[in-house]
């Protein structure tokens, strides 16, 4: 095979991130497919090759053109597989993995490159992800599933994926991966101010998203469930939840120790606390105390036992300057999500684009929320790259 000459086409592409991976490293596109009318609309404006909207439970339109193809990618919905999300087992959006494999048989590329959460990998849910390994297997293919963490890639993102590939090729596999040191948010969104899609708004000094992101620091969160100095408690911000007395700080303290200490239940990670465990620790002045907090609305009463109001784990986040950010999701923009290291806001699209790995000359458009639900949903451009160093391998490049 003459290099320079290697073709692929792309499956479930969202607005294009596997594919850019794959224009830049030299592969020629022959095709691309999806739902999506806004990711469809921001592929054809920033991505090379012609994509097709359609539902591909239907079938590909005009497959015959992809017979001879190298590579065949794929990105399929991974809501379903997500811990983020219910990670609901009957998701009818699990059954696209499958799909994607039925579908690669029907095209029969060189190689096959799947990408999708780690979470397609745990409990009940890897049972799509060894179907799909089985078709590949049962049709003379070898395949091989990686684990990838993009920090490990140089990105300045902690996002954990995986690939799984599957080859019909006379190559041996070498999955070899040159790890890289993390990058930073004060490197990678430098500049970025500068560039089209940053418009950020600034919270609203006297609003209460503002009046919280100012009690969080940089690497802190607003959280009642866990302690240390990473964590900031809505009783430590009383000019939005109201003050407490040091009394009442000590059973709230007490609560959020024991309602993980002390478990009640096999699944979850914490459980409500026995009225008379509390009374034990605390003593006779515990109920009053217990009054107080349900009526100041921190506190609440179920059956015997007493549960915090609001638990906001993983809520108001401030990324750190010095470090790789958070996952980029589709609520990437949303201040009450992840906050600005330094600037009482949320991060701009470009800011999200630009942690996500997608170059400056990708310019979105569309509804804001669109646009982040867009860069949350893509494949990382530099997860892309990988794909294709590795495609290039068994191909003979």
């Amino acid at each position: 095979m003459t290099k320079g000459c290697m073709t692929f086409a792309s499956l479930f592409s969202g607005c294009g991130g596997f594919d850019l991976g794959f224009t830049s490293s030299g592969f020629r596109p022959k095709g691309a497919y999806d739902l999506d009318h806004e990711a469809v609309k921001n592929f054809e404006s920033n991505v090379c090759g012609e994509i097709y909207r359609t539902d591909l439970t239907n079938g590909i339109p005009h497959e015959r053109n992809l017979r001879n193809v190298d590579v065949l990618i794929a990105g399929p919905p991974c809501q379903g597989f997500s811990t983020a999300g219910k990670r609901l087992v009957d998701d009818k959006r699990n059954h696209l993995l499958t799909l994607t494999g039925t579908l690669a048989l029907r095209i029969s590329p060189k190689v096959l490159v799947v990408e999708n959460v780690s979470g397609a990998l745990s409990g009940e849910h890897v049972k799509y992800f060894n179907a799909l390994d089985g078709m590949m297997k049962d049709a003379g293919y070898l395949t091989k599933t990686i684990r990838c963490q993009t920090a490990d890639l140089g990105m300045a993102q902690l996002r954990r994926r995986v690939l799984f590939i599957a080859w019909r090729t006379k190559r041996d596999g070498d999955f070899e991966i040159d790890n890289k040191a993390a990058g930073d948010l004060r490197t990678v969104l430098t500049g970025a101010y500068k560039e089209k899609n940053h418009n950020p708004i600034q919270l609203d000094p006297g609003g209460r998203d503002a009046l919280i992101a100012k009690r969080i620091l940089q690497g802190q969160k607003l959280s009642n469930v866990r302690g240390g100095e990473n964590a900031v408690a809505t009783w430590d911000i009383p000019e939005v939840f109201g003050s407490v007395t040091q009394h009442e700080r000590t059973v709230l303290e007490l609560l959020r120790r024991l309602r993980r200490q002390e478990r009640a239940r096999s699944y979850g990670d914490a459980d409500p606390v026995s009225i008379k465990r509390l009374e034990a620790a605390l003593g006779e002045t515990f109920h009053q105390l217990l009054e107080g907090l349900i009526e100041k609305g921190y506190l609440r009463r179920i059956a015997d036992t007493v549960d915090l109001v609001g638990t906001f784990n993983g809520k108001y986040r401030r990324l750190a300057w010095d470090k790789p950010s958070y996952t980029v999701d589709t609520r990437f923009g949303s201040p009450r999500y992840f906050l600005h290291p330094s600037k009482q806001r949320g991060f701009s699209v470009r800011e999200a684009a630009r942690i996500q790995g997608f170059p400056d000359s990708y310019v979105f458009s569309g509804g804001e929320q669109a646009q982040y639900r867009l860069i949350g949903n893509a494949v990382p451009p530099p997860l892309g790259c990988l794909a294709a160093k590795l495609a290039k391998r068994l191909l003979g490049n």
